[in-house]
């Protein structure tokens, strides 16, 4: 990982599926400048699988060992191009190491921590004090009243491009009431019965997303500016004639632009 970007092989312009860049100890250990952070991410048929941050060094796909084998590419992009089994390789590897870059001192005493157990537990060399990983509870979820479901658009959203609505469990609260007070939040909606249907990580940097539906008291919306730029009905027979092609293409081609920057 460089800069928390994960490194594929092959060439900058190859479509997918991508391969996710495991490399031998031997190429991979030259990159390691002093104190890079090295994870143990679990075994793959046997074999150990690490993840090494090499973001104390300039773009190390373009010199050394890694030139001409790949590229390093944004998470979020690379997790669209490689297999099911590499995303999940991708999350826990950016996950870990971001968790580590922001736990380097102990929030007890401020002195500095060290890695512990492979990198999942640090600890405060003056004050004794443990520091595990932590994952945030999120909920997205779809409510629904009828036929049709609610989506929103955020205001960093290109116009036309909506997702359900989403946001953090809050300390003391349940899945079920975090549903109902976010749907209440961001687009005034009230709703009843709350269902689980499954979850996701989510390592931006370090949430679970935790898929519900809602069942709506009423279509009676209106978006929080503060959130949202927009939220809407959907019903099934509005999707046919929602986007031709050539508008689903520009839609993506802008979605990509919004992460690469």
């Amino acid at each position: 990982m460089w800069q928390l970007q994960p490194f594929l092989l092959g060439q900058e312009n190859s479509g997918p599926p991508l391969e996710l860049g495991l490399l031998t100890p031997e190429i991979a250990e030259p990159l390691a400048a002093d104190g890079s952070t090295c994870i143990f991410l679990g075994l793959d048929r046997g074999r150990a699988i690490f993840a090494l941050d090499v973001s104390q060094a300039d773009d190390p796909a373009k010199t050394g060992p890694l030139a001409g084998r790949g590229y390093f590419r944004d998470a979020r992009m690379a997790a669209s191009f490689v297999s099911i089994k590499h995303v999940a390789i991708i999350g826990q590897a950016k996950a870990m190491i971001d968790w580590h870059r922001r736990h380097g001192f102990c929030p007890a005493c401020g002195a500095p921590t060290k890695i512990m157990d492979a990198g999942y537990r640090r600890l405060c060399g003056k004050c004794n004090a443990e520091h595990f990983p932590r994952v945030d509870p999120v909920v997205i979820m779809l409510a629904t009243e009828g036929e049709a479901c609610l989506v929103g658009r955020g205001k960093q959203f290109p116009p036309g491009m909506f997702s359900a609505l989403a946001g953090f469990v809050e300390p003391g609260e349940t899945i079920e009431e975090a549903v109902r007070r976010e749907l209440m939040e961001e687009a005034s909606v009230k709703v009843g019965e709350v269902t689980y249907y499954a979850t996701q990580p989510w390592p931006f940097p370090s949430s679970l997303m935790i898929g519900c539906f809602a069942k709506a008291e009423s279509r009676d919306v209106k978006a929080d500016e503060n959130e949202l730029a927009e939220v809407r009905w959907l019903a099934p027979a509005e999707l046919a004639g929602l986007q031709t092609t050539e508008g689903l293409a520009e839609i993506v081609a802008t979605a990509i632009a919004l992460v690469e920057e």
